[in-house]
């Protein structure tokens, strides 16, 4: 059973860094996208990053670009969002997906497995 588990969200002021974490298992990632989303309240959920879990070749959207940086962790099969710079508009629930590699990493139909998201609140 797959399983992928958020954490590292909280109520936090702008300005700053902030880590989430990703905790995947259930089978081998080997082909598969690691993705990060966002949803906030009366918005579509939005893609914010992605890792091939395979080359460890990272995808963002101009949104996010230089801001955001995702990466694996030495834990086994632990994946990062590192968000620097916090601003009010990054809050939102982010969730963590799991999908076969595909061209289109923003959209959520690639993926397979997702989270349950973690809150994060970024106050000005």
């Amino acid at each position: 059973q797959v399983q992928l588990v958020e954490s590292g969200g909280g109520l936090l002021q702008a300005g700053g860094s902030l880590r989430l974490s990703c905790a995947a298992s259930g089978r081998t990632f080997l082909g598969y996208i690691l993705g990060w989303f966002r949803q906030a309240p009366g918005k579509e959920r939005e893609f914010v990053g992605g890792i091939s879990w395979t080359s460890g070749t990272t995808y963002y959207p101009d949104s996010v670009k230089g801001r955001f940086t995702i990466t694996r962790g030495n834990a086994k099969n632990t994946v990062y969002l590192q968000m620097n710079s916090r601003k009010p508009e990054d809050t939102a629930i982010y969730y963590c997906a799991a999908g076969r590699i595909s061209r289109a990493w923003a959209l959520p139909s690639t993926y397979d497995y997702w989270g349950q998201g973690t809150q994060v609140t970024v106050s000005s």
